[in-house]
């Protein structure tokens, strides 16, 4: 039975019912599952957003064909739309996590270099599209000076959990997606009963039978367990470490990834009620339910706007991919459109066509679209709203789409590697203004300290 919340839901779950309503559309899901399903793994990428940054030549001149075929193994059962659609989030938008290193998988090579596949997710500035990239992490020495965090994330990690980007083996996630916490003082988000099974999982990873390793609970909380077992035989159980460790010692210990420590976000929803199976990802219904997913449902388009104009109902609908006043004669609104461009009051039907245009209803689900990269879904909405012929007018909804198209130029500046240059630098009439921070030598920051400021109050 679903809980019954006394006020609205928490936010953490009005989130993720964002997520997954907006980040990872039917589109997406439908278009990368039937590339990955005729073997075309890059174009299934593509699908879902998800840039390559790999040299499979490269990959064998320097670790061999054996390595290079199982990095097409898991190429080739890499499923990315599933992969974005776990990915980690931010508050309070369900935005991609930025400027992460995530690693999939982790490969054994002869020389002893460590090899990993990862994906990354840019930085704040530069996550306009929400993309992310497919990459080989291969030690310090192959850290790109472009991402704020190029080595693999220990907290933000799938290397233990395949199950959340392996289409082969989605069907592990009702086994391991951990179970809500009834209880007053219990937090249903963390997957408590899951803890032990997981922490063995993850020290057996860093070759240590037992030990102890930590929880992020979130900010700078964090909770230090140990992983104990009479013998072998026996299923280890968790203890709680007493404070009396060193931060350093504390940071120096396994940490248990995010997605050991939480319960699945989607048991969440379907336990409170707030989601349905058929709005899942296929693969996450059919490991949830135990019944093959089917395609998630296209949202029906609606009926023609209706206005009240001058004492009847008119009809305002597409006409030539432009919305238009039906009812209403050409030679009548030609003349209508004279008087308005002339300052008089225009016809309802008029008015209305002019708000759709600047500021239309369905603007919260453009702006949503938008912040999780479906720009295509952002332009169907508005094209099913104005038409695709229909010119924009000044207004909300032409200054949303403007600073996207601004924000995807940021992301390509990323890309290239010319994060430095500005599309504001040309437009600088000035100097530009020292700035002290802790690497400011101290010569300079004498002279900045010195630099006299106006103060507004003599002023106002």
């Amino acid at each position: 039975m679903a809980p019954h919340f006394a006020d609205d839901p928490p936010p953490r779950l009005l989130m993720w019912l964002r997520v997954r309503e907006y980040a990872v559309p039917p589109s997406m899901i439908e278009t990368a599952t039937a590339r990955r399903a005729a073997g075309d793994w890059a174009g299934a990428c593509a699908a879902a957003r998800v840039d390559v940054d790999l040299d499979l030549r490269a990959v064998r001149r320097r670790h061999g064909t054996e390595l290079l075929a199982r990095l097409r193994a898991d190429l080739r059962r890499l499923a990315p739309d599933l992969l974005r659609w776990h990915a980690p989030r931010i508050a309070p938008d369900g935005r991609l996590r930025p400027g992460l290193t995530i690693p999939l998988a982790r490969y054994d090579t002869a020389d002893g270099t460590p090899l990993r596949l990862v994906v990354r997710t840019p930085p704040t500035w530069a996550d306009a599209g929400q993309r992310m990239s497919l990459g080989l992490w291969e030690g310090p020495a192959s850290v790109s000076r472009r991402h704020p965090h190029p080595h693999p994330d220990r907290r933000h990690r799938l290397d233990l959990h395949r199950h959340l980007w392996d289409a082969g083996r989605s069907g592990e996630l009702a086994r391991r997606c951990g179970t809500p916490v009834d209880g007053p003082s219990a937090d249903p988000q963390w997957a408590v009963s899951r803890w032990a099974a997981e922490a063995e999982s993850l020290l057996r990873a860093e070759g240590l039978p037992r030990g102890a390793f930590t929880v992020r609970l979130g900010g700078r909380r964090h909770a230090v367990y140990e992983l104990v077992a009479p013998d072998d035989s026996h299923a280890p159980t968790l203890r709680p470490v007493p404070d009396s460790l060193r931060p350093r010692e504390i940071a120096a210990l396994p940490v248990l990834p995010e997605a050991a420590a939480r319960v699945l976000p989607d048991l969440e929803l379907l336990r409170a009620g707030l989601i349905g199976h058929d709005r899942l990802h296929p693969l996450v219904a059919s490991a949830l339910s135990g019944e093959p997913g089917g395609a998630r449902p296209v949202a029906a388009s609606g009926d023609p706007h209706r206005v009240e104009c001058r004492g009847e109902v008119h009809r305002i609908a597409m006409r030539d991919g432009v919305l238009t006043a039906v009812d209403h004669d050409p030679a009548q609104l030609h003349r209508e459109h004279l008087l308005v461009a002339l300052g008089g009051p225009g016809l309802p039907c008029l008015r209305a066509i002019d708000a759709v245009h600047r500021d239309p209803e369905a603007l919260p689900a453009v702006r949503e679209r938008i912040r999780h990269g479906d720009f295509t879904g952002a332009l169907d909405v508005v094209e099913g709203l104005i038409g695709p012929a229909a010119i924009l007018r000044a207004g909300p909804l032409l200054e949303e789409l403007e600073s996207a198209a601004a924000r995807r130029v940021e992301h390509g500046l990323f890309r290239s590697g010319l994060a430095g240059i500005l599309l504001s630098e040309p437009a600088r009439t000035g100097p530009r203004r020292e700035r002290l921070n802790r690497r400011t030598p101290p010569s300079v920051r004498a002279r900045l300290s010195r630099r006299s400021r106006p103060r507004t109050g003599q002023f106002a």
